[in-house]
Order: C-alpha cells, then structure tokens, then sequence
C-alpha cells in the first residue's frame, strides 16, 4: 500500500504540472487552432483532464490486464486473491473515470466552442458545441464505455469477464488520442495507427506496472517466480511497442527543425527518453531474479510512465508542428495521402500503405503459427502441411487487402471498398479458420498442469469453452452478426463515419474479420469448441446466408441515393463522376463475390464429412477387432441349443 500511495503522490505532483503548465500556456493552443480562447478555467480544466482521464484509463486497462495474465481461478472461474487487488481497483477507478469522462464532454465542448461552460449551458448549444468537436465526442465515447466497464465490473469475478472487459476498456483508452494529432492531416492513415498502438502499449505499461507493484504476496515462491517473470515479459514487449509507435509518430508529426523550440518538441523529447528508459528498466527486470531485482525496476518504469503521460498530455492538446507549418488538401484532410491517378491493376498491386495496426497484428500471427508447427515438427508430431498453407495464405490475404492499393483506393472509392471487404469478410476468414490456429496452440503450447499457474494454453481452453464463446457460436448467433451487421454498416449512418476516418477502416476491418471468423468456424471450424453442429445443418446454414447476400448486392445496385455520400462528395475524385454508378458496381462486387467463397466452404464440408465417415468406420472395425460380438455369440449358441433339442 506504500508504493500506491507514493505512486499516487506522484500523480499529484504531475497534475500540478499539467495545471501550471494549462495555465502558462494561456490562449496559445487556442491560437493554433484558430479557436477563440474560452478563459483559463476551462483551459486549464481541458488539460488537466486530459492527463487524468488518461491515467485512470490506464489504470483500469493495465489492471484488467493483470487479472486475466496473473489469475488462479477455481473450478467456476473466479479469480484468486492474486489479482483480487487489481479488480478491487478497476471497481474504484472505473467510476471517477466514467463521471470525469462525462464532465469532460462538456468541458472539450466548451474549449473547442471558444465560451465558458456556463455560457454553453446558459445559451442552449451545448450539442451543438459537442457536435463540432471533435474531442467532444471522443470524450463521449470514453464515457459511455467506461460507464459500461464500471457498472460490469461491480458485477462479476469470472476470469473471463476480465477477459472481456478489456476489449470496451481498450477502446475507451484509443478514442481520444485518435481525435488528436494523429488523426489529422498528411499520412494520417499512419499516424492513426501508430497512435492506436503507442496510448494501447504505454496504458498496458503503466497499469500493469501499478498492479504488479502493489499486488499481495499471497502465491507460493515457486509460482511467484514463473508469474514474475511472465510480467517481466509482458512488460517488455508493452515497452518495445510504445516505444517504436511512439518514436514513428513523433518521426511523422514533428520535423527536426521544431524539436526544441516548440512545446510539442521538447514533450515529445522527454518522452522519448523516458520511454527508452522505462525499456532499459524492463530488460534489467528480466535479466534479474528474485522478487527485489524485479519489482525494483518496474516501479522506476512506472514513475518514469507517469512522465510519459504528461508529455503526452502536453503534445495532444497541443496542434503538432508538423501540420502547423503544412498547407492542406483534400487529399490530406480525407485520406492522408495523395492517389496516383484512376485505379488499374498495377496501382492497386503497387501502391502501398502498410496497416500499422492489421498488417503488423497478421504478421506476428503467421510467425507465431510458423514458431508453433515448427515446434511440432522438432518434437516429432504430425501437423497437416495444408493447414499450415491455409493460414499463412489468410494471414497473406489480410496484409496485401489492409497494406497494398486495394485499402488505399477503397478508402476513397465505394466499389473497391467492397472488393475489400468480401476479402476481408469471405475469403481470409474461410482460410483462417482452415488453419486450425487454438488446435495448433492447444497442442504446441505446454501445460501449466495442477502445480503451476495457468499459462497461455489455459487462457485459450477458458475462453474457447465459455459461456461467452458459447453464445457467439450458436449458429443462429453466428448467422445474425454475418448477415444483419452488414446492414446495419451500409444502410446506417454508420458507414458515412467509419469510411471519413481512419480508425474506422481498422474498426470495419476487424468487424469484417471477426464476423466471418466466427461463422465459418461454426460452418467448417476444425478448432475444439462449445457445439457442433450437423453436417447437413452447416451446409443449410451457409446456403440460407446466400440469399441475404445477394439482396444485399441487388440493394445497392438499385438505390438512387449514393451509401456515405458526403464523404464520397467532399473528396470528389476526378475519375469517379458517377458515384452511383460507382456504387452500383460496388453492389454487383458485393453480389458475384458472395458466391465464390461458398464452392471453397461446400468442398471443406464435403471432405471434413467424409473424413468423419472414415473415422468412425475405422473406430468400428477396430472395436470388432478388440472386442467380442456378444450379440452374435449370444445368437450362434441360441441356434446351437435348438439344434441339441431337435435332436
């Protein structure tokens, strides 16, 4: 309890910072954002809750994160007295966040309104206010998914609700800065990336730093040195990837020549060399033994976290130099970068934007998958060679659709859009799911067994045989997000959204992933899970999609209205002059792309039935040959007795 109240002694004195430093700033942020300055309370207010709501964001998300990598559960799931602390803590934190969330959409509406608060109240324009800021509204997303996570989490102790809850925590911790710098301007489609896995890595850093440092010492030594080690690792890898996100977006948003005569530059400085310091506490966290050599280190890392965030603070409320000092296009407004010119098949092969977020996230698996067949393979067992080459060419698939010119252009163009997403939602996820990735792991990965705590392998059994699982893999379940999902994006106001930003394209990419993931595993998953299904029933199932599919093409052909056209008319790309017609071909991709998938998915299940089919003839012959046929012998002696009675 110690180390939390000095830690939290020093959030106290890094807000006093951020206060002064609100304060002496005076009406300069303002200015470069060609906002009227609303008064110092509300300036000051603006920052200093920026640097708080980003603490306790990462706070809860580290916590959370604690729970589910350090926890014991029983035999009903709930979490020992290990990580009890933790959650205790996400149930205190997530309330103050989720109000002062809520407080901060009007006082962001207020900062970008240019008037007091009380103003903003008094005259009516609240929503108004909220509706032409930006921050405004991610600050409504923090708190509406905080409010959710505190309300949940007073709920439920199951590891797999831990699970779960990191996944609304995450987006609540990624909405603000994605409003910041790193949404704007020139190659924005990187910087958003970028900023999705530096404020996601460096919340996890200090989070999980906090609840390391102040959890009881309730486990046996033996355990405590495999789960010290295991957050030595965690941590490390946290570290690495804020570090490289964070030095690419500086690399981006800040020439040299503005390094030290900017707010911003002399932030971004500090932080650099924080987060290079805050990694070299982690290696010599791992390269330590004992409790001392290991917990010593991660609190210097997570006092030097603290700084970290207050530089931060101080970059994100303020207008990077980078775009100070660039002239704005259109192109740079909507997409970050300029195109080459009307697509072809040279550009769309060639003209390359890697996905920091899908691209990296699909490369680390196709190694992960390659690292664990090859430890089979040294071990002496049997791994289909055809699974292997289904993953690999799925986790292909997603890199070249998310990192070459078909993301590029089907960010500004309706009908490629749509050849992207029937990539992404038909034909990665059917090779996916032929990869077999939990089996692969299930196998590769070693077991924690009764006298070690859970490890991956345990983590992946939890969650593949929930109740969670269990719901989302019913097939009418499974067969409702597949289908009315695609609806509700493209015939909502949704898509008109998702399709201006660029963390809306990763939150359609992984929607689509998801989605079509899930229903085909019911369909034609060779991983172990909570149901299966008949074959005759999963042939059904995927014909009875086909038909919404093909509505859903015949839709878009015919409208007369044009799906996200304000976007579409605010870039106004000089070859697209019909943006109907665009759409309607968009709609006939839509509804001749469904049905290609389908040949590949009918042949999986006509081989995985027959495949069944000889398994189980070869168990009966094998029970034949092991075991005596009572019924027959039962029968010969009964014609034998009728023989000697005749007689």
């Amino acid at each position: 309890m110690r180390t939390a109240r000095w830690l939290a002694a020093l959030v106290g004195i890094a807000l006093v910072g951020i206060v002064i430093y609100g304060a002496a700033s005076g009406s300069a942020r303002h200015i470069e954002r060609g906002d009227p300055y609303p008064g110092m309370p509300i300036a000051i207010a603006d920052v200093a809750g920026y640097f708080l709501g980003t603490v306790l964001a990462a706070l809860c998300l580290g916590a959370l994160a604690f729970v589910v990598a350090g926890a014991r559960p029983d035999s009903n799931g709930i979490i020992d007295a290990t990580v009890y602390r933790a959650h205790r803590f996400v149930s205190s934190a997530a309330p103050v966040w989720a109000v002062l969330s809520w407080l901060m959409v009007g006082v962001a509406a207020a900062d970008g309104y240019g008037l007091p608060l009380g103003k903003v109240l008094s005259s009516g324009t609240l929503f108004d206010a909220i509706g032409v800021s930006e921050e405004a509204v991610a600050w409504l997303v923090v708190a509406i998914f905080a409010t959710i996570v505190a309300i949940a989490i007073r709920f439920f102790l199951s590891w797999i609700a831990h699970l779960v809850l990191l996944i609304p925590t995450g987006i609540a911790v990624a909405a603000l800065p994605m409003a910041g710098n790193g949404g704007q301007g020139p190659n924005h489609d990187y910087t958003t990336s970028l900023v999705i896995l530096f404020i996601l890595a460096a919340a996890i850093g200090i989070g999980y730093r906090v609840a390391f440092a102040t959890a009881p010492v309730v486990t046996p030594d033996s355990d405590r040195a495999i789960l010290e080690r295991r957050h030595a690792w965690i941590l490390a890898i946290a570290d690495t990837v804020a570090l490289l996100a964070g030095s690419g977006l500086v690399a981006f948003l800040l020439p040299v020549r503005y390094l030290f005569s900017t707010a911003f530059g002399l932030a971004a400085m500090v932080m650099l060399i924080a987060l290079a310091a805050v990694l070299v506490c982690s290696i010599v966290a791992l390269r330590g033994s004992g409790a001392d050599r290991i917990w010593r280190p991660q609190v210097l890392a997570a006092v030097l976290m603290i700084v970290v965030v207050a530089c931060w603070t101080v970059m994100d409320t303020r207008v990077a130099p980078g775009l100070l000092a660039h002239t704005f296009t259109a192109w740079d407004v909507f997409l970050g970068y300029e195109l080459p010119g009307a697509p072809d098949a040279w550009r769309l092969a060639t003209f390359w934007r890697f996905d920091f977020v899908m691209g990296t996230a699909f490369v680390v698996a196709a190694i992960l998958y390659g690292l664990g067949a090859w430890r089979l393979y040294r071990r002496g067992d049997a791994w289909p060679v055809g699974r292997t080459i289904s993953w690999i060419l799925g986790c292909l698939c997603v890199i070249i659709v998310t990192g070459s010119g078909i993301r590029a252009y089907g960010s500004a163009m309706f009908s490629v859009h749509m050849a992207e997403h029937m990539a992404l939602n038909m034909f990665a996820p059917v090779l996916l799911v032929l990869g077999a990735p939990a089996t692969l792991a299930l196998r590769a990965l070693p077991t924690a067994g009764s006298r070690r705590p859970p490890g991956p392998r345990e983590w992946l059994l939890w969650a593949l045989h929930s109740k969670v699982t269990r719901f989302l893999s019913h097939p009418a379940v499974a067969l409702v997000l597949f289908v009315l999902s695609l609806y509700a994006v493209y015939f909502t106001a949704i898509f008109g959204t998702f399709a201006r930003y660029h963390w809306g394209h990763v939150l359609l990419t992984i929607h689509f992933i998801f989605v079509g993931y899930l229903f085909y595993w019911v369909i034609i998953g060779i991983d172990p899970g909570p149901r299966r299904i008949p074959f005759l029933a999963r042939i059904g199932l995927l014909f009875a999609v086909m038909p919404f599919h093909a509505f859903f093409g015949i839709a878009l052909m015919t409208m007369t209205s044009v799906v996200g056209d304000k976007f579409y008319s605010q870039l106004d790309l000089p070859w697209v002059t019909d943006r109907l017609h665009d759409q309607w071909l968009g709609g006939a991709i839509a509804w001749g792309a469904s049905e290609v998938p389908v040949v590949l998915v009918v042949v999986a299940i006509v081989s995985q039935w027959a495949k069944s089919d000889r398994r189980a003839a070869r168990r009966a012959d094998r029970h034949a040959e092991t075991y005596e046929d009572t019924e027959l012998d039962d029968y010969n002696k009964m014609l034998e007795d009728l023989a000697k009675s005749r007689r």
